[in-house]
């Protein structure tokens, strides 16, 4: 080990054993050794991710300290989601901090129950971790929720806390002050959607390297055996962060998840420059918002998403940095110089990545971009970072509500042109022509018309938009419905189509809701989301990931179901009014054993009547709407 058992004594003598204590400063500090590493795990496994979570400890045990590592843990559990021993120690409730050796673990402080929510808990576990195992090299990973901006989290015995950015930035800065050292040489977010330029450039100062993923993480997370690279001394890194990448990919490929993964290293030490490079970027956007943000809504309209859902209030907004500023500089010229800088200056900061088959553009980073101010949280007007990525969004929103009246998205007053073909149903809208520059999408939306005339939403996918001035968007429905099946019952699905034009893949994210065992009250029903990704010239189908809305952070994360729970699938509902709502399809749900779960597109019945709409939406959010009801041949 690194530090004699003299010194570690005194340490957690000074700690104490019933919290996270502070040792004084004056506390004599050993020397480390160079090559050596110190690595520290801030596991909020007081959630739902509890189980997965406890197999990442134990992979930890799998490498364990050793003469050139430390390993250490603080592991907070939750109480009701999983009883196996980790790392040779019997279940337990609270926090605990573990020195983490080959094969089994060392409990340096049993702290009870403890809030990780506390950014105070951080910077203490931060501080008394260096201090207690001094090494040449720092690396930080917190594992839990993510959610980009709104931060990470959500320690469910301390009414589901979480880390916001500006709390972790507060508790990296105290504890590595501390410490008494400047900077780690790694942070990692082992959690969603944390690879986002508002996390990598409110945390530059705190760390020369960043590790986080783009999109949402599948349950398993890295894989932990990975630390292995650090027996050896001297490891770089830049090194630690492509053994991690390659131990998350390959753990990906082995669990069937492979397909829609994402991870990147990033040069925390290049964010200046790309801090740079956007400030001017958003400058020039901000200057000519009134010529450009038509380019730029139908830009985003286009570019690679991440923690996406059907229902717009559940969906995270995140859009590819890379891939935004190299499409608008396409198309809007006068930026072209600025996009281009922002592009070269990720590129830069890039160091190492992976992406799976479905997210093979992904460029590293991604940044907060709701397409219409509706959907924009306020909160985000507190996040600092050196863009002015917020002071674009203010201007983007506001040359949306100053489009003319007779600019705006708007049909013909015309019916829709509504025609059976090979494929399916198709539907063609013809729109006023001095609408067409600010347009930035269209989609069809369809279902079935029941009995009583109501409508059952089935589905929704993109549509055409004419670019030869035609004027007319067109949308093709297949006339397919999903149904789910737990082998005993089945129930309709409501799903969104989304099929990349370069890779053919499709990806399909099906609304749920998910209910413990027992509840008949409904208590613990919980919004969670089916994803699908198929291939359907070859493979058919390549990954299936369920995840669970986390409401506190905004966010998904993969869902933890007992098997003797129930899963029902939603449907839109639109009310008389014009309110939309999402609605359980069944009273009786589906036994929510996720493996055992089926699905299927079924052709409609002849003499369905089918009800089909055609939309299109300006980069302003106006929208309008054709629509017709038709009965299957």
């Amino acid at each position: 080990m690194l530090r004699t058992p003299a010194v570690v004594l005194a340490l957690l003598i000074a700690a104490g054993l019933g919290g996270c204590g502070v040792v004084p400063a004056s506390a004599p500090q050993p020397s480390a050794e160079e090559g050596t590493w110190t690595v520290l795990t801030y596991s909020i496994a007081d959630t739902d991710l509890e189980p997965f979570m406890m197999d990442d400890v134990d992979e930890m045990g799998e490498v364990g300290s050793s003469e050139h590592l430390n390993v250490v843990a603080l592991v907070d559990r939750a109480e009701g989601y999983d009883d196996e021993p980790v790392l040779g120690l019997e279940e337990w409730v609270g926090a605990k901090t573990l020195e983490v050796v080959p094969g089994g673990a060392v409990v340096q402080n049993d702290h009870g129950d403890l809030n990780t929510g506390d950014p105070a808990v951080l910077a203490d576990f931060l501080a008394d971790g260096i201090r207690a195992y001094p090494a040449d090299h720092y690396a930080l990973i917190l594992s839990d929720h993510g959610a980009s901006w709104p931060g990470v989290g959500g320690d469910e015995s301390a009414g589901a806390d979480t880390l916001t950015l500006e709390e972790l930035d507060r508790a990296l800065g105290d504890g590595l002050a501390e410490a008494g050292v400047g900077k780690l040489d790694l942070l990692g977010f082992d959690a969603c959607l944390m690879a986002t330029y508002e996390v990598a450039s409110a945390l530059a100062p705190r760390a020369d390297r960043l590790l986080a993923s783009q999109e949402l993480e599948p349950g398993h997370g890295w894989d932990y055996a990975a630390l292995s690279v650090l027996t050896e001394p001297g490891t770089s890194v830049d090194e630690l962060g492509a053994a991690m990448i390659d131990g998350f990919e390959a753990q990906a490929v082995e669990q069937g998840t492979e397909p829609e993964i994402t991870l990147s290293l990033v040069d925390l030490t290049a964010l200046p420059s790309l801090d740079s490079a956007v400030a001017d970027f958003t400058g020039a956007l901000i200057e000519r918002a009134g010529s450009v943000s038509p380019a730029v809504g139908r830009t985003l309209a286009e570019t690679l998403g991440f923690g996406r859902s059907p229902d717009p209030a559940e969906d995270s907004h995140l859009a590819d940095l890379g891939m935004l500023a190299a499409e608008i500089g396409v198309d809007a010229l006068d930026v072209a110089d600025q996009a281009d800088a922002v592009v070269r200056a990720l590129n830069d900061a890039i160091v190492d990545k992976v992406n799976g088959q479905a997210l093979s553009g992904a460029t590293g980073l991604s940044v907060y971009f709701p397409p219409v101010s509706d959907y924009f949280d306020p909160e985000y007007a507190g996040v600092e970072s050196n863009g002015g990525w917020g002071d674009f969004l203010a201007a983007y929103y506001s040359a949306g509500r100053q489009i003319p009246l007779a600019e705006q998205a708007q049909f013909l007053p015309r019916e829709a042109e509504v025609v059976f073909e090979e494929e399916g149903l198709s539907i063609t809208g013809y729109f006023e022509l001095a609408a067409e520059d600010n347009l930035a999408e269209a989609f069809i939306r369809y279902g079935m018309v029941e009995y009583d005339d109501s409508i059952t939403f089935l589905g929704e996918e993109p549509a055409d938009i004419a670019e030869d001035g035609s004027g007319y968007a067109s949308g093709l429905y297949d006339l397919s419905a999903l149904v789910l099946t737990d082998g005993e019952d089945e129930a309709l699905a409501y799903f969104e189509l989304l099929v990349d034009d370069e890779t053919g893949l499709a990806t399909i994210d099906v609304p749920l809701g998910y209910s413990a065992p027992d509840d008949s009250a409904g208590d613990t029903y919980q919004d969670a989301l089916l994803s699908l990704l198929i291939d359907p010239e070859g493979a058919g189908l390549l990954s299936e990931t369920y995840y669970a809305y986390q409401e506190e952070l905004g966010t998904y994360g993969e869902l933890t179901a007992d098997p003797s729970g129930l899963i029902a699938p939603e449907v839109l509902n639109v009310l008389d009014d014009g309110t939309e709502e999402w609605i359980a399809t069944t009273d009786v749900g589906l036994w929510a054993d996720l493996p055992s779960l089926q699905y299927e597109f079924r052709p409609l019945d002849s003499a369905t009547r089918v009800y089909i709409e055609l939309w299109v939406r300006d980069f302003g959010g106006n929208t309008d709407v054709v629509s017709a009801v038709v009965q299957v041949p």
